[in-house]
C-alpha cells in the first residue's frame, strides 16, 4: 500500500507518494520537494571542457540535476574540474570498480549511481558507504532491465517486474545492513509494462525516493511517447520524486520532453500554453495556419519559466468560446473572424488576419506587467 503526504490528502491537485527527503548537491529530491529534471551527457567525461559546455546548456535549459559516466580513472581524474565548475549538481555512475567511486567521492561529485551487487566483496561496499556517509552524498540503486543478475533472470524466467523489485529489494538491504539511507531508486525498462509494474509494486514497500525513466527510449519521437506514457502514468498516480527520459541523441531534447510531461500534469509551470482543437467541418478558418503563426510569434516572447500562461486558439463555435473564455487569452474563430477574449472577457470582434497580431499584443502587454528578476 502506497502512503500518500497527510497534507496532500484533500487536494485537488496529483496527491504524491510520501517519500524520504534527501539532497542531491543543493536540490532536494523526495519528501514535499517538486519533482526535478535530469539528464546525462553523452560527451567523454575525460574531456572536461566538452562535458561541462554540454552540461551548461542543459542546465539553461531546465536540467537540475546532472549524471556522467565514469568508466575509467581517467574519467574519475576529470571529476574534479567538472564539479568544481558545473552549474548543476553532478552524479557519477559507477559500475563494478569501487576505487572509482571513491575517486568520485573525493572529487566532490554531488550523488553516486551504482548497483551495490556488482562492486564486488562486502569490504569494497563497506569502503565506498563510509566514503559517501562522511560526504553525506546520496546512492542511488539503479536496477536496469537489461542488466539484471543472472540468478534473477533464471528465477523469473526473464527480466520480470518481480525480479527486478527484487533486485533493488537486496540491493537496499546492503546498504541499510551498513546503516545509510541516503538512497534513491530507480527500476528502468524499455518495455512499458515492465517498468510501469516494478514501480508501482516497489512503491508500496519502500519510503525512499523514486527515480522515474523509460531505459533506451529511442529517438526523441518515439521516446517522447513511451515516457510521457510510462513516467507520465506514475507521476499521475503520484508516484516518483525525480525523472530522466533516455532520449537517442542529443541530450537537450530529453529536457525539453521532460518539461513538457511534468507541465502537462501541472507539476511545474508549464510557460505559454496554446489550447488548439483538432478542427472539424464546423471549422471556417484556416485554423492550423493561425496555430502555426502564433507559435512563432509567441517564440520570441520572454515568458518566465516560473509562470504558466494559456492560450486558446479556437476554431470551433461549439467549444470555442468555452475554451477562450477560460484561457488566459484567447480566440473563438467563426467564418473568416474571431472574438478576441481575455481573462475570461471579450476584448473585439476581428478579422482572421488581425487575430493573432492583436493576440501576441495582449499577452506581450501581460507579460511586461510581470515583475522582473
Amino acid at each position: 500500500m502506497i502512503n500518500y503526504a497527510p497534507e496532500e490528502q484533500d487536494s485537488f491537485m496529483i496527491k504524491r507518494r510520501f517519500s524520504r527527503r534527501l539532497l542531491v548537491g543543493s536540490v532536494p529530491v523526495g519528501g514535499d520537494a517538486p519533482v526535478s529534471i535530469q539528464s546525462m551527457t553523452n560527451t567523454l567525461t575525460a574531456d572536461a571542457a566538452a562535458t561541462l559546455e554540454q552540461i551548461r546548456g542543459l542546465a539553461a535549459a531546465g536540467c537540475q540535476i546532472i549524471r556522467v559516466a565514469v568508466p575509467t580513472q581517467t574519467d574519475a581524474q576529470a571529476l574534479a574540474e567538472i564539479t568544481a565548475a558545473s552549474p548543476i549538481p553532478v552524479i557519477a555512475d559507477i559500475h563494478y570498480d569501487y576505487r572509482l567511486a571513491l575517486s568520485a567521492l573525493k572529487a566532490g561529485i554531488a550523488g553516486l549511481r551504482i548497483n551495490p551487487g556488482n562492486i564486488g566483496a562486502a569490504w569494497k561496499i563497506k569502503e565506498l558507504v563510509t566514503a559517501a556517509k562522511e560526504r553525506k552524498v546520496p546512492i542511488r540503486i539503479g536496477v536496469n532491465g537489461g542488466s539484471l543478475e543472472p540468478a534473477l533472470l533464471d528465477k523469473y524466467g526473464g527480466p520480470t517486474a518481480p525480479a527486478m523489485v527484487e533486485s533493488a529489494m537486496k540491493h537496499i538491504g546492503i546498504l541499510e545492513d551498513l546503516d545509510y539511507r541516503e538512497i534513491k531508486v530507480s527500476l528502468k525498462a524499455s518495455h512499458l509494462p515492465v517498468m510501469l509494474a516494478a514501480y508501482r509494486e516497489i512503491a508500496g514497500k519502500i519510503d525512499y525516493p523514486l527515480h522515474l525513466g523509460v531505459t533506451e527510449a529511442g529517438l526523441k519521437s518515439q521516446g517522447l511517447v513511451k515516457s510521457a506514457v510510462g513516467v507520465g502514468a506514475l507521476l499521475a498516480e503520484g508516484i516518483g520524486d525525480t525523472i530522466r527520459l533516455s532520449f537517442t541523441g542529443d541530450p537537450i531534447d530529453e529536457i525539453y520532453g521532460a518539461r513538457q510531461i511534468l507541465a502537462a500534469l501541472e507539476l511545474i509551470p508549464g510557460g505559454l500554453q496554446i489550447i488548439a482543437c483538432p478542427t472539424c467541418g464546423r471549422t471556417k478558418v484556416d485554423l492550423t495556419a493561425l496555430v502555426e503563426e502564433a507559435q512563432e510569434k509567441f517564440a520570441d516572447l520572454p515568458v518566465p519559466p516560473d509562470k504558466t500562461i494559456t492560450v486558446a486558439i479556437m476554431g470551433c463555435p461549439v467549444n470555442g468560446p468555452g475554451e477562450a473564455k477560460g484561457a488566459d487569452f484567447g480566440i473563438a474563430c467563426g467564418k473568416d473572424a474571431g472574438i478576441l477574449f481575455a481573462a475570461g472577457k471579450q476584448i473585439a470582434r476581428l478579422p482572421a488576419d488581425q487575430l493573432v497580431d492583436s493576440l501576441v499584443t495582449l499577452v506581450s502587454q501581460e507579460l511586461n506587467r510581470l515583475p522582473r528578476g
